[in-house]
């Protein structure tokens, strides 16, 4: 960590190149104590976090780590949900890396340590938690899992890393570094609660049978992406965690919440006046039968996961007005259709949305929006909708 990189005049220089970084590149550092290496390292990780981390982005002084350590990251919207789950006096975060998580951490318990394997990136966290203002963090260039087994914490957070020996990316929870799977009970007795942080590639069934002290499953979905699962561990778990998604968009939230296993009767219908489709933490939960039970809607087919009503309801995901129902022959949507742009969605369809539109020559975007899909009969057909806000 160069702290000549923290001088006003270089800070100025990050915060205002507005350039191509090749241009820098190839005219070198303007500065004797930076390289340009060094400065297109801050340049580029500041314009990644624009508005992934719009706290660290606004605040002059932060130090970045390269790109790398930006990108596997937690988002500001992730690690604002994931410290409103905790509470208590003392928190370990064994794999800290850049320490979004742990700023968080640290507005809701009183004292977090931070342990960071990497010394430079160790030496980061530290350095920007003191420009953010950050007291009650403690930052340990060390192994986090061999401290937290000889001290007890209320809280130790994990977010193993998904990237092998040769960079490439990784799922399951044994390939990950650490392996969290092997000190499981030596954990739970440290602490009153483990939290994990894993790819949002897991499988759910797959991910409870391997973590087994599961209490809570938290399904977190940004602008409707799926960004992280959350498994909340205890000793003394109950035999079927509760499962919560929510999808954060920009200015609310869609929530739900679901004992897992429950089992509910789906009713179907073919479309009415207006068509729902779940929001991605919703499909990822694989909660649909109890979507007809909650939210007084109908499904049109077992594996389409698309719903219907009569009447306006209030639902996890996208709302919209059907304007019409055709059915998927060449006749009816060439005598039907009349518009050549619309936004297109398959569910339960053996065609894909590329293939839909080179075939029908759709442009993408607008007003009008198309959903390809299969009824209980087993007939294909395309619902033609508006959204509803």
């Amino acid at each position: 960590m160069n702290s000549s990189i923290l001088d006003k005049s270089i800070q100025d220089f990050i915060l205002n190149y507005s350039n191509p970084l090749s241009k820098l590149a190839f005219e070198g550092s303007p500065f004797l104590k930076v390289t340009n290496r060094e400065l297109i390292q801050q340049i580029e990780s500041r314009r990644k976090i624009e508005t992934k981390l719009p706290t660290w982005y606004k605040n002059k002084f932060i130090f970045y780590p390269p790109k790398i350590n930006i990108e596997q990251t937690s988002s500001e919207h992730t690690a604002r949900y994931k410290a409103s789950l905790i509470s208590g006096e003392t928190l370990a975060d064994i794999t800290g890396g850049f320490g979004v998580d742990t700023y968080y951490f640290s507005k809701e318990v009183n004292a977090v340590d931070h342990f960071e394997l990497n010394n430079e990136l160790s030496r980061i966290a530290k350095h920007n938690f003191n420009i953010l203002g950050n007291k009650n963090i403690h930052c340990f260039s060390k192994n986090g899992m061999n401290t937290v087994l000889k001290k007890k914490y209320d809280v130790v957070y994990a977010d193993p890393s998904r990237r092998n020996d040769k960079k490439g990316k990784v799922y399951l929870l044994e390939d990950c570094e650490p392996n969290i799977l092997k000190h499981i009970p030596q954990l739970l007795e440290k602490s009153n609660v483990l939290m994990l942080k894993t790819s949002p590639m897991l499988d759910i069934s797959a991910g409870l049978k391997e973590l087994r002290s599961v209490f809570q499953i938290h399904i977190v979905a940004v602008n409707n992406e799926v960004k992280e699962l959350i498994w909340l561990l205890s000793k003394d778990a109950a035999l079927q965690p509760d499962v919560y998604t929510i999808n954060i968009k920009n200015s609310s939230s869609e929530k739900f919440r679901f004992q897992w296993n429950t089992q509910s009767e789906t009713l179907y219908d073919i479309p009415l006046k207006y068509l729902y489709e779940p929001n991605a933490a919703i499909l990822k939960s694989g909660a649909f039968g109890l979507l007809s039970r909650e939210f007084k809607v109908k499904k049109l087919q077992k594996h389409s996961h698309l719903y219907t009503s009569n009447t306006l309801q209030e639902f996890p995901g996208r709302r919209f007005l059907i304007t019409n129902v055709i059915p998927y022959t060449k006749s009816s949507i060439r005598q039907t259709i009349g518009f050549k742009k619309a936004n297109i969605t398959t569910r339960n369809f053996p065609e894909s949305v590329a293939s839909l539109r080179k075939r029908w020559k759709f442009n993408d975007g607008g007003d009008d929006y198309l959903f390809f899909t299969t009824l209980e009969n087993q007939k294909k057909i395309v619902i033609v909708c508006s959204k509803v806000t």
